[in-house]
């Protein structure tokens, strides 16, 4: 499942294997609406990256998944952030063959 190995990933904190199950066009928007916080694979590279080298300790705990249909909705518990407490998360993405091309994130 492409959402389990990106979580995965970006708990090992390994940016290309994160990277490589997102389209390259991909946008991450805020829920609810339509804006784009980052747009394109080059833009999470940049975004992910800099995540992974300021904070090596990040870490995300999947608390619960739904899927329905083509989308994945994780609630997750995000720890090890520097000046952070722990936080809580919600993560939809949208499925296209075999890649994620859409997120939005509550």
């Amino acid at each position: 499942m492409l959402a389990q190995k990106q979580l995965d990933a970006y708990n090992k904190q390994d940016l290309e294997e994160f990277l490589s199950v997102y389209s390259d066009d991909v946008m991450i928007m805020d829920f609810p609406g339509s804006k784009v916080t980052t747009r394109g694979i080059e833009e999470m590279r940049i975004r992910y990256g800099r995540l992974f080298n300021e904070h090596p300790n990040n870490h995300a705990e999947l608390l619960a998944r739904m899927v329905h249909g083509n989308k994945v909705v994780d609630h997750e518990l995000v720890t090890g952030r520097e000046n952070s407490g722990p936080k809580k998360a919600v993560a939809i993405y949208e499925i296209e063959g075999e890649k994620i091309v859409k997120v939005w994130f509550l």
